[in-house]
């Protein structure tokens, strides 16, 4: 992701550097990114979690600046919030200044908080691997390069791990996409909220160049390839009143 910034306060030589390398990219137009903007529908994972009684389950993402997968996960139906941060890495390092640096070990990424009794933690891996990123990209997204935009699956338990490397095998197997599958499964990592400005920032940000670019294509391809997990209005971080 290039720079996220307070408009009022960023530095004139930092947004120029980032809006010439969104320009750059824009020019580019490498078929890797042009085929993320039209995504691919994959099927569903053969391995998944059991059905639970249970309200709440968490997932956690990274896939890229973290705007964009927050942005598609908070369109999904039976996600209840889904929070931009940080994982990989140690606390004292969770900080978007210190991540961006790219030596940290932490990824951006998302925690999605979800009810598995309208979605399951397979179909969060599908939307995942089909629309909310590109998972053949290693270590970089689109504009975005670093070890902090890497493709990378925190798992919370031992059930996640194992699905979550069942559908890699999957769809690697399957040969649904050009590349290997980079993504990396990372378990026992703990997550960190990301600052207040970087939640909802999609939402809030709808005419930022690097959201219509980059992001809002992914809104789309959720909304034509899974309209029945598509839902009109965000699950926001402002509205559920908490990063926890």
């Amino acid at each position: 992701m290039t720079q996220a910034y307070s408009t009022s306060t960023e530095h004139p030589i930092r947004r120029a550097c980032r809006t010439i390398a969104l320009i750059a990219a824009i020019l580019a137009g490498s078929a890797a990114h042009a085929l993320a903007q039209e995504g691919i529908k994959i099927p569903a994972p053969a391995l998944d979690e059991m059905a639970s009684d249970g309200k709440s389950e968490v997932a956690v993402l990274a896939g890229g600046c973290f705007w964009g997968v927050q942005g598609v996960f908070q369109h999904v139906k039976g996600v209840a919030n889904a929070v931009s941060g940080y994982a990989g890495g140690a606390a004292k390092s969770a900080q978007y200044e210190t991540v961006s640096s790219g030596a940290t070990g932490h990824a951006e990424s998302v925690k999605i908080i979800y009810d598995p009794r309208r979605i399951s933690y397979g179909r969060i891996l599908q939307i995942y691997f089909s629309v909310a990123h590109d998972p053949t990209e290693l270590n970089r997204q689109g504009p975005d390069r670093g070890t902090q935009y890497r493709s990378a699956i925190f798992p919370v338990n031992d059930e996640q791990a194992k699905i979550a490397n069942a559908y890699i095998g999957q769809l690697d197997q399957a040969k649904l996409f050009d590349a290997a599958i980079v993504t990396k499964i990372e378990p026992g990592q703990a997550f960190y909220p990301a600052e207040d400005y970087h939640q909802d920032f999609l939402t809030l940000n709808p005419t930022y160049p690097y959201i219509v670019y980059n992001d809002l294509p992914k809104i789309a391809n959720l909304k034509r390839i899974f309209p029945d997990l598509y839902r009109e209005d965000p699950a926001l971080v402002s509205e559920a009143g908490s990063t926890n």
